[in-house]
């Protein structure tokens, strides 16, 4: 992802962990999905009056959850299961920095959407650059391209609704919280 606002790497120890676990990984990316869609549809819920974030928090949930269908199928095919919803820590942790307030409750939950949609396209792209070639590499390269569409998608809608100055300083503040939280968390075969 050349253009990443992320101000933290994720360490080549992540990538292996995935590709040691690859059942654990896929999972886990199912509930990412199936909760990403949902977090769409919260959104257009809490904002009925903002037209286009409507629209296109419509749009987000259903590939949202095409895409959690297409990882079902994957995992359907290696022989396992559904397991039930396991929080996210880093989810949980980041929404943490989410304000009150009309206005920066709005705002932050654009910016740490968008964050949260750069941190997958940077995973899911660096989990299809160590698949072997084959319709799985295929599948996450477009899925880490869905992800950079989509942080795209969130700070437009920022800059639809709000100040430019307000966007600017929260963002950074936000991407340095991002930074420090990914460096802090335990390796494990998950999204985050």
């Amino acid at each position: 992802m050349p253009d990443s606002p992320l101000r933290f790497a994720t360490p080549a120890t992540w990538t292996d962990a995935v590709l040691a676990d690859f059942d654990s990984f896929l999972l886990d990316h199912a509930t990412a999905e199936k909760k990403a869609s949902g977090m769409a549809i919260s959104m257009l819920s809490h904002y009925p009056d903002r037209t286009e974030l409507v629209t296109a928090m419509a749009d987000l949930a259903i590939e949202e959850l095409t895409h959690y269908r297409e990882v079902v199928k994957w995992i359907h095919q290696r022989g396992l299961t559904i397991t039930p919803d396991q929080k996210d820590p880093y989810v949980v942790a980041f929404r943490e920095s989410i304000r009150q307030g009309r206005e920066v409750y709005l705002l932050d939950r654009l910016l740490t959407a968008s964050i949260i949609e750069a941190r997958g396209a940077e995973r899911f792209a660096l989990v299809a650059a160590a698949l072997e070639p084959g319709p799985l590499k295929k599948f996450y390269q477009s899925i880490a391209r869905s992800e950079e569409r989509h942080f795209e998608l969130f700070l437009d809608l920022a800059r639809k609704y709000l100040a430019p100055d307000m966007i600017e300083q929260r963002w950074d503040e936000l991407l340095d919280i991002e930074a420090a939280l990914v460096e802090g968390l335990p390796i494990r075969a998950a999204l985050h």
